[in-house]
């Protein structure tokens, strides 16, 4: 009667603290951060909905296409999706411990006995069948904790797919405009050569008609081979960025090759996206939110080892049959039930447990300087980008200015020397200056487009939820917690 008496005791004991988690209780981290970004001025009001898909702003439909093509076919994307599938499953397997386990077992045999057990020789039949329960009753917290531990670590699988989507699409628009860039280098380059060879042509007629010198004739020759000299680079530069076009889009390298061969200018108009605040930024930021998750899961496995201070105490139960004939299992004769109460006693060992505790709380000290570096590198990537942006947007417009005043200083170079007031030398000289202006203004547009993809970057509005990409791909979605 003692026994029961204790049993009883304990269960009762249990009831009263059931729930009770052991282990420290998490809570978000405040950053201390400003209202405003230092270089953000104006309106503050972030619109998640046109930074997710800033794209669209551009008004070009072939890079529209891409990122749909990417989003699906892209290998990392999957790779990430099938994380966050594995981490659902494990929360379903963490949720599930909390529960009573079920398993049954049944079994048939027949054995000839030896003539000195059984001088007859009767063979003997054995029919076994039983249902057994098994359940930890979790007095201390320790399942409760493992649950809020994988949750956390799946909650951080999606953020590190949401940061994974934004990287891509960054690389990807940033490349595409890349590539645009530099077509129209190369447009700029074959047209400057284009003007050299008929300045070389000039020059040799007039050398011929006795007006010229054989110091222009080699001068004019010279800036044409030089300018020619840039095109295989930029020929070579442009199949580069088509490969990683078609990389990031989950296709073959030279897939993209004829689709992205024609050349297309780059967009006149960008999206505006302001920033909003940096509080604001810090809720958007994926990468950011994973690693406030894996603060969330290192602070849950503190929990887990410090439940091991404690009795782990095991709830089991069988009902079973035993009989020589199938027709009699589950008879009143052939029935067999037991119920136990186990005991690990591994908490004696407080020296290992502590030791546990230990290590499991300098990883949580650990996710939360990870979780502190991870706010300060994404309040200064976003102060760069935005600074880059504008001072890139002003670079462009004072190219621009530049390349106008140029071209009409070779003008005004050439008509001198049709005039004989000037040698060829000063329209050589001018004519290098409008070229280099003319390149200097596509590759300062270049510069403020893909500065622009970096501000989206940095800014990393809502990303479409895991169970998007997982619909998309035909995979089986476990759900949300």
């Amino acid at each position: 009667m003692r026994k029961y008496r204790i049993v009883a005791g304990g269960l009762l004991a249990g009831s009263m603290i059931a729930g009770c988690a052991v282990g420290p209780e998490y809570r978000v981290p405040v950053p201390d951060v400003g209202e405003t970004f230092a270089a953000e001025q104006g309106d503050q009001s972030f619109d998640a909905t046109a930074e997710q898909q800033f794209w669209r702003g551009f008004d070009d439909p072939l890079l529209a296409q891409l990122v749909r093509q990417s989003l699906d076919a892209n290998q990392d994307i999957r790779a990430a999706v099938s994380r966050y599938q594995r981490a659902a499953s494990l929360l379903q397997l963490a949720r599930r411990e909390q529960l009573p386990g079920v398993t049954a077992a049944a079994s048939a045999g027949e054995s000839q006995p030896a003539l000195v057990d059984d001088p007859d020789g009767n063979r003997r039949e054995r029919y076994e069948a039983g249902i057994a329960l098994d359940w930890e009753l979790d007095l201390f917290g320790r399942l409760q904790r493992a649950s809020e531990a994988q949750r956390a670590r799946l909650q951080a699988a999606e953020a590190d797919l949401g940061a994974l989507q934004v990287s891509m699409i960054g690389e990807l628009a940033a490349s595409y405009f890349e590539l645009r860039g530099l077509q129209q280098q190369l447009l700029v380059a074959q047209g400057n050569v284009d003007n050299l060879r008929d300045s070389l042509d000039i020059v040799e007629a007039r050398l011929a008609a006795g007006r010229g010198t054989e110091l222009d004739r080699s001068r004019a020759q010279a800036q044409l081979a030089q300018t020619r000299a840039a095109i295989p680079e930029l020929q070579g530069a442009i199949r580069v960025r088509m490969h990683r076009i078609a990389v990031l889009s989950g296709q073959q390298p030279a897939a993209l090759v004829d689709r992205l061969q024609p050349a297309a200018g780059l967009p006149q108009s960008q999206p505006a996206i302001p920033a909003g605040s940096p509080v604001d930024l810090l809720r958007r930021r994926p990468d950011v939110r994973a690693a406030e998750r894996r603060l969330a899961a290192a602070t849950a496995d503190v929990g887990i080892v410090t439940a091991d201070l404690f009795p782990r105490l095991t709830l089991g139960a069988l009902l079973g049959s035993v009989a020589g004939d199938s027709g009699k299992l589950f008879s009143g004769p052939a029935e067999s039930r037991s119920v136990a109460l186990g005991v690990d006693w591994s908490f004696l060992n407080r020296g290992r447990v502590r030791a546990r505790i230990d290590a499991a709380g300098a990883e949580a000290r650990a996710a939360l300087a990870d979780y502190r570096q991870s706010v300060l590198n994404a309040l200064e990537e976003t102060e760069n980008s935005l600074v880059q942006h504008r001072r890139n947007r002003e670079r462009a417009m004072q190219l621009r200015h530049a390349r106008s005043a140029a071209q009409r200083a070779e003008q005004l170079a050439r008509a001198r020397y049709d005039e004989g007031l000037s040698s060829y030398f000063e329209v050589l000289d001018a004519q290098r200056q409008a070229n280099a202006a003319r390149d200097a203004e596509v590759r300062g547009h270049t510069a403020e487009v893909v500065s622009m993809v970096s501000v989206y970057r940095a800014l990393a509005g809502a990303p479409a939820p895991a169970a998007h990409y997982a619909q998309n791909q035909g995979a089986s979605q476990p759900p949300l917690p």
